[in-house]
């Protein structure tokens, strides 16, 4: 919810456990991507909201993180500009995410691309799911780069993706899925940003 919602919206439900106690849930939101959500649906068995979905998608693997630690980042689109101070706090730029794990139509996907300037900066601080986590092999001792769960790292952002923000900095674009075609690119694209080392 915190991805989707705003701060003054929450989603409520209750839930039962094996001893019958009734559990309430309260989940406040957030960032916003993807407010209207709670009057429009994401999808039915036969039509998808895509751009809904891929905003709340795009949210949601920029905030996975590999080791599972808070790390304090900034998160950019055309749906969310960020201000001065913010740009000023986040300079390094990390990488992109983006896809669409919600769709009825079509087999869920998450991809990632990073920033080449931004990969010492994020694994210094356990941000692996942009550049992928280095792992080295026991028998071998090769390092091998590892993708965050199902998301599939495309490359290098400045090979991916069109175009950056002016004032804010993120990509305006990326290729959707390079398989299918090199060509199809998505605006559903959410850039992350980093602090400065020390």
């Amino acid at each position: 919810m915190s991805c989707s919602l705003r701060p003054d919206q929450t989603f409520s439900f209750s839930w039962t456990d094996a001893n019958g106690v009734v559990h309430p849930e309260v989940y406040r939101g957030d960032l916003g991507y993807a407010h209207w959500w709670t009057t429009t649906p994401l999808g039915t068995a036969t039509t998808n909201n895509t751009y809904v979905q891929g905003q709340i998608t795009a949210c949601l693997a920029a905030r996975m993180n590999w080791y599972g630690v808070s790390v304090r980042i900034s998160l950019r689109n055309n749906e969310m500009a960020s201000t001065p101070e913010e740009r000023a706090a986040f300079p390094v730029r990390e990488g992109a995410f983006w896809g669409n794990v919600f769709s009825t139509t079509q087999a869920p996907y998450l991809r990632a691309c990073y920033s080449p300037a931004g990969v010492a900066r994020a694994r210094q601080l356990q941000r692996d799911c942009a550049a992928g986590h280095l792992s080295v092999d026991p028998v071998t001792g090769a390092t091998a780069v590892q993708p965050c769960g199902s998301m599939q790292i495309v490359g290098s952002c400045d090979t991916v993706c069109n175009g950056k923000d002016y004032v804010n900095g993120f990509y305006r674009g990326c290729i959707r899925n390079s398989s299918v075609s090199p060509w199809e690119r998505t605006d559903e694209v959410i850039t992350t940003f980093l602090t400065a080392g020390p």
